[in-house]
């Protein structure tokens, strides 16, 4: 992670996403702008939250850590959300880990602050209430999947919910394998398992895997397997 000193690009950021309607900016936040790379980890799980974020740029995957010691995929989100707002309200470590799909820009702003001068602010409590509702929404969704939905039922949704048919070079298009085990971690099923379900999809002409990759063939079909099921 690095702090991006660009007052221009904060500004931009601010206003491209109002703001105004969030938080008191007549008392001007001590807002800060963060770079985080890819698969780089924002939030681990357990630690002490030091500042409300802000998404305004890329994507990031949440996870939750189970007794096996691997995790569990609970949603993937992009701009404009926010992390950490449970933690806030309930004054609790960080409940899951998130981290960088891609190149991701941050807006934060510290809890000491947030405290001080926004937790009777309407507005700000407004927002927090609507995102912490769609979080028990996805949540709610994800358990659901992860519990009863097939491994291709999930493989499909995982794949529908990371891309779409109009990227022409992205992750959805083109998967690395290298990338299957922890995929088949995510999605609460074996490597093996995962295997099995990628060999059937190709047999199938859905998608097309070789040595270094796995390409999908036909959005449509995916779409019918993975039965209207979105880690988003």
């Amino acid at each position: 992670m690095k702090f991006i000193q660009n007052p221009n690009l904060l500004e931009t950021k601010l206003r491209d996403y109002h703001f105004e309607k969030i938080v008191d900016q007549e008392k001007q936040p001590p807002f800060t702008l963060q770079q985080y790379e890819k698969d780089e980890v924002i939030l681990l799980e357990g630690v002490k939250l030091e500042a409300l974020l802000f998404l305004v740029e890329g994507k990031v995957k949440i996870t939750s850590s189970v007794e096996t010691g691997k995790s569990l995929l609970l949603r993937f989100v992009q701009p404009l959300s926010i992390i950490g707002d449970i933690e806030l309200i309930r004054n609790v470590p960080v409940q899951s880990q998130v981290q960088a799909v891609n190149e991701c820009l941050v807006i934060g702003l510290h809890v000491h602050y947030i405290k001080q001068h926004e937790m009777n602010n309407p507005k700000f409590l407004h927002t927090l209430l609507e995102h912490v509702s769609y979080k028990l929404q996805t949540c709610t969704i994800a358990s659901r999947v992860n519990l009863l939905a097939s491994a291709e039922n999930k493989f499909a949704s995982y794949l529908l919910s990371t891309a779409s048919p109009e990227q022409t070079n992205d992750f959805g298009i083109e998967l690395r394998t290298s990338s299957v085990k922890e995929i088949a971690d995510l999605l609460g099923m074996t490597y093996r398992h995962l295997n099995r379900v990628i060999h059937s999809l190709a047999q199938k002409k859905i998608i097309e895997r070789n040595k270094h990759s796995i390409r999908i063939l036909n959005w449509h079909d995916l779409e019918k397997i993975a039965n209207g099921i979105r880690f988003k």
